[in-house]
């Protein structure tokens, strides 16, 4: 061993660790990292961000994207309250991500020192672990600790807190291999009642969702649904999980829930929850699922043992991850002509007929916008949203056929979706990646349109502009009608403001005009940005303003 700074360890740890990106904002609390950067920016992309809020939501979709932890590295105080918002995104997205954060010397804390936080306060509602490392020697010990921590059981977000001083010590430090993820995996017992529970039932419904899944367990669940003929929903915006194209696929489980769908949850003899907390949006509010026992029998399997019996105590819980737990699953030998086949084509045939979009107020039409966007871009593109009703059109029509072609929060974040198409261009080069954005979305993050002329990423984006904070709006005029306030936005000219960063910019203001505009969008080969002029009056996918305000 040789003597080192904390800063070069540390970059030696994360190369160690496979590391091959991180996201952030340069800040002065760590300088000798950066410096260690410098000379290891071959093997490691600092990807250089215009709002740590930003760093960090691409963070969690580069996690969600390749299964490996999402690197964020900011600055003390701001940065680190700006980088908040992305880690409670990933603790409710089950995202494993790993904040570095610059802190104060450490002869000044506890001083209110320039810019100080104390992190482990600050960061315990919403992390998995909160690490302060004050001598630069166990660095290698506390970043093995942080990946392991990370992805074990449910993943989620880890901080490490780096005072300026120990980054710049020079010490001697250890190389620590790279982390090895360790998955729980069911129990001989627990499958054969899992076998003996499904071929008892008549009405059984599968709900998969939740962190720590991979390709191979999306797999495993379409062969375990198609041997069992089962049907399968997904939780919110986890709808990438199973191809919705699929025979067996029924729909999602989350805000906007086809009526028909919850019916048939309510009235299954059996559900499994594959994944999923079943929090308050899966289980509508706690009505779907009641609380501690659900109507339904329940078996639920999750990663984290802390989450089975938490809320809902289930006939059969199952401590075990996803992809374990369905690679055994798509091995039981099948259920001899189940009683459910005809049920299950009923929920089927129920989700089909809701595909079809509602006729919507206005001069464009976001439901044949998304058909239109369907016919254009490959199927395996990577769909983008934050937060706002503007997402039920795409929750609700486009058919989400690929594994992680799906990168919007659990936590209804604003601002996630530009961010996230940033990550996830960079990580899959060479698929099209689509941002949905509304107006009011689009601006929390939208001077990441920076990083994305930096990079130079053919990132092709769709504002969604009706001028109001739209769920803010829908939720006024169901409980006080025809008082509205604090919605309306006055918005820039957001093509005008795509062609100041370089990029190709587009105004849609009738459906007629969207294909051809998309069309050249994708054929300009760069970053391009398409404003969708839409009424406010086409509030939801299902009711319009006025019907929403009438129905008092």
């Amino acid at each position: 061993m040789t003597k080192r700074s904390g800063g070069r360890i540390l970059i030696d740890c994360l190369r160690t660790q496979g590391v091959d990106r991180i996201f952030g904002v340069p800040g002065e609390s760590y300088l000798a990292a950066l410096d260690a950067l410098h000379d290891a920016r071959d093997a490691i992309q600092f990807v250089v961000c215009r709002h740590e809020s930003g760093a960090a939501f691409m963070a969690d979709a580069y996690a969600k994207l390749t299964g490996k932890p999402g690197i964020c590295f900011v600055t003390r105080g701001p940065g680190a309250c700006n980088a908040s918002v992305g880690i409670h995104t990933a603790f409710q997205d089950s995202s494993p991500v790993i904040l570095l954060v610059g802190q104060v010397a450490r002869d000044t804390r506890e001083r209110e020192s320039f810019q100080e936080v104390e992190y482990k306060q600050f960061f315990a509602p919403m992390a998995k672990w909160i690490g302060q490392i004050d001598d630069a020697a166990r660095i290698p010990e506390h970043v093995s600790h942080a990946f392991h921590l990370s992805l074990a059981g449910r993943p989620g977000p880890v901080v490490l807190v780096l005072p300026e001083d120990m980054l710049a010590d020079e010490v001697e430090a250890p190389v620590v291999p790279a982390h090895r993820p360790v998955r729980a995996a069911p129990a001989p017992a627990d499958l054969a009642t899992f076998r003996r529970m499904l071929a008892e039932a008549k009405r059984p419904v599968v709900i998969v969702g939740g962190g720590g899944w991979n390709e191979a367990a999306s797999r495993d669940l379409q062969t375990f649904a198609e041997r069992m003929d089962l049907p399968i929903a997904t939780s919110f915006r986890c709808q990438d999980y199973f191809d919705n194209r699929h025979d067996n696929y029924v729909g999602d489980v989350g805000i906007g829930i086809q009526p028909k769908l919850a019916k048939r949850i309510a009235d299954a003899d059996l559900v499994m929850a594959l994944g999923p907390r079943l929090g308050e949006m899966t289980s509508q509010g706690y009505t779907l699922f009641t609380p501690p026992v659900t109507r339904q029998t329940l078996i639920h399997v999750h990663a984290g043992a802390e989450e089975l019996g938490r809320v809902f105590a289930a006939s059969l819980p199952i401590n075990s991850s996803l992809p374990e737990f369905l690679a055994q699953v798509a091995a039981l030998e099948p259920v001899t002509a189940p009683a459910w086949h005809d049920w299950r084509g009923e929920m089927r045939a129920e989700y089909l007929a809701g595909l079809k979009p509602r006729p919507q107020p206005g001069p464009v039409d976001m439901g044949m916008v998304i058909e239109e966007l369907a016919r254009q871009v490959p199927a395996d593109a990577i769909i983008c949203n934050g937060a706002g009703n503007y997402t039920g059109w795409v929750h609700k029509y486009w058919r989400f056929g690929t594994y992680r072609s799906q990168l919007a929060p659990t936590s209804g974040t604003m601002g996630y979706g530009f961010p996230a198409a940033v990550a996830a261009k960079l990580t899959c080069p060479d698929r099209a990646v689509i941002c949905v954005a509304g107006d009011g979305c689009f601006l929390m993050t939208g001077q990441e349109l920076a990083t994305a002329a930096l990079y130079r990423l053919p990132i092709v984006v769709l504002i969604v502009n009706n001028g109001v904070y739209g769920t803010i709006l829908m939720h006024q005029e169901r409980h006080y009608p025809g008082r509205p306030f604090g919605v309306e936005l006055a918005n820039p000219d957001f093509v005008r403001l795509a062609e100041a960063y370089g990029a190709y910019g587009e105004l849609v203001t009738e459906t007629v005009q969207f294909a051809p505009a998309l069309a050249r969008a994708l054929a300009s080969k760069k970053l391009a940005l398409i404003e969708l002029r839409v009424s406010p009056e086409a509030i939801t996918t299902a009711r319009t303003l006025s019907e929403i305000r009438s129905s008092h």
